[in-house]
């Protein structure tokens, strides 16, 4: 005992004297009390998140509803882009508000800097940055994002239907957010049955930061507004979401092409699905689609009805059948019993506020 003891001290010295030679062999010495590591260690990574492209179109992972420091952020844009980046995203916008600026005695600027500042970022690391701005009142209008503008400057306006309909005429899609603040009912007044009648409203939140709301999905299926979910984020993304993968609120955008034109036709074709914490909301066809994109099923014995489900998307679906409830974990196979063309419900894909997703798995 004594003698193994011995030998795993020693091997302990060991490890460690090769760490430290391999460390200072790889570095390079400035003096006799400094070494400095090659800039390689510190690299920059990237989640790569898979939710699969299908129907002819590329999946986009997308964020339309960032703040920062230009208006009531407290983060640069360029680490708004980079984390968007990191986080494994395709394309975000800055939204930050045309009549709230919480920073303005320090960050004297106009309402295209922010813009400015992280299109420039995109350019810089290949990442697609979206122009927009917040138009922000009170109920009934509330907050609405306008997105693809071109000045952000003329949005300034005392009248927030003016400065709606000067965004359509750059060419802008209007998105309403998060319906239900800031007083937890979600009420769907005259003034937005309007903007929606006169096109000036195209796309509304189903999820905004770490709230849904259900009845909303009903509203975007009755008006045939683009569903969406973002994270309205002010903070760091991970000190409201951590380092968890496939956290925050995303728009799946199901594009022609990776591409901000291709972002912008797939908005106004209404060709998205909202997802956060692994629920999937929107159109019946797209996530039927979806699931059938990111799932394959194979019969293990046919006789004693036993299939293997692989999971090749991110996103954990659950499943029930009869009285038995199944988690398909990401990139998992589940080994299931049940009968052949079975109908199952996917309780975490939702088409209407009360209806989810019916299929059959084959």
């Amino acid at each position: 005992m004594k003698r193994l003891k011995t030998l795993q001290l020693l091997r302990f010295f060991v490890l460690n004297i090769l760490l430290i030679t391999s460390a200072t062999a790889f570095s390079q010495k400035r003096n006799q009390d400094v070494y400095k590591f090659p800039e390689n260690v510190y690299v920059n990574t990237r989640e790569i998140i898979n939710i699969p492209d299908f129907g002819g179109y590329v999946t986009l992972k997308c964020d339309f509803h960032c703040h920062t420091i230009f208006s009531d952020g407290n983060v640069n844009p360029i680490i708004r882009v980079d984390e968007a980046w990191n986080n494994g995203l395709d394309a975000i916008a800055i939204t930050d508000h045309i009549e709230y600026k919480k920073y303005k005695e320090y960050v004297v600027a106009d309402h295209n800097k922010s813009n400015e500042i992280a299109v420039a970022q995109g350019e810089k690391i290949g990442f697609i940055v979206i122009k927009g701005a917040e138009i922000t009142r009170k109920k009934p209008i509330g907050h609405l994002n306008a997105l693809f503008i071109q000045d952000a400057n003329k949005l300034e306006m005392a009248d927030p239907v003016d400065a709606i309909k000067e965004a359509v005429h750059q060419g802008a899609f209007i998105l309403w957010n998060h319906p239900g603040w800031p007083n937890d009912s979600a009420t769907l007044y005259d003034i937005h049955k309007e903007l929606i009648a006169q096109k000036l409203i195209h796309g509304i939140e189903v999820f905004n930061q770490a709230t849904w709301y259900p009845k909303v999905i009903d509203w975007a299926a009755e008006y045939n507004l683009t569903v969406m979910a973002n994270t309205d984020m002010h903070q760091l993304i991970n000190t409201s979401y951590g380092n968890t993968k496939n956290a925050r609120p995303m728009t799946l955008v199901f594009a022609k092409e990776k591409s901000e034109a291709g972002i912008k036709e797939a908005l106004f074709a209404g060709r998205t699905l909202a997802t956060f914490f692994n629920y999937v909301v929107g159109n019946e066809d797209l996530i039927k689609g979806l699931i059938e994109a990111s799932l394959n099923v194979k019969v293990i014995d046919e006789k004693k009805g036993i299939f293997e489900v692989a999971n090749y998307s991110d996103i954990e679906y659950t499943i029930t059948y009869g009285d038995v409830l199944v988690k398909l974990f990401p990139g998992k196979i589940s080994r299931l019993t049940m009968k052949q063309n079975q109908e199952v419900t996917f309780i975490n894909c939702y088409t209407k506020g009360n209806k989810q997703v019916k299929m059959f798995l084959k």
